[in-house]
Formats: C-alpha cells, structure tokens, sequence
C-alpha cells in the first residue's frame, strides 16, 4: 500500500514539474503565442474530427449492409428500421465535414478567419 501512494505522489510531483515547464514555455511569446497555440490545436481538432466522421460514417455503411444481410436471411430477428437508420447514420457521418464548412461559412462569412475550419480537406 505504502508502495502505491509513493508511486502516484511521485507522478503526480512529476506531472506538476512538466506542466509548469510546459507553461513557461507556452507564456514566454505573450498573448499571441497563446492565441497561436489554441488556434493551431484547434486546427488539429478539426482534421480529427473530419477523418473520424469518415471513418466512423464507413463504419456504420458496413453494418448497414451485414444487419440488410441479416434481416433477409431471418426477417422474424432483425426489423427493416435498425438498417435503414444505419444506412441514414452513415450518411449524415459522411456529410458532417461539409456540413461544417457552410456552416462555418454561413456564420462567420468569407472574411472570418478566426473561426474557420481549415482541416477539411475534399476527397478527389
């Protein structure tokens, strides 16, 4: 027992001394550095979130398919709803990234550069 509060206080000791040093680095450039860090990581959540959407779009299309598979194979065990809203999941999944660049674009307008989104990116 005494070997585990000796283990977590020392990491938490070492997290304290990494985060202050994290913070002296990132509050050394002023304001705008900081403003340039949230902007670039939320860049980064916005590339995230795009791929996510495809995959996990691609994801649910697959299921789709196996649960119509099911579903004429035993139509007693699995309803006609759970593919079809499956079928509708996958597509909203796989439009959400451009439904967030006209939206983004509706609210801020062309001029906004605070607010864009720059990580999507068009399949071509």
């Amino acid at each position: 027992m005494r070997k585990q509060v000796a283990l977590v206080l020392g990491a938490f000791i070492l997290l304290c001394i990494g985060v202050d040093a994290f913070a002296v680095t990132l509050y050394s450039g002023g304001i705008g550095a900081v403003a340039g860090q949230a902007k670039a990581s939320l860049s980064n959540i916005a590339q995230l979130i795009t791929a996510g959407a495809y995959v996990a779009g691609l994801g649910f299309a697959v299921a789709a398919i196996a649960k119509f598979k099911a579903h004429k194979d035993n139509p007693t065990q699995v309803a006609i709803s759970m593919p079809i809203s499956l079928l509708f999941i996958a597509a909203a999944l796989i439009f959400l990234p451009s439904v967030f660049k006209s939206v983004g674009g509706t609210m801020y307008g062309s001029s906004g550069s605070i607010a864009t989104v720059s990580g999507i990116t068009k399949w071509t």
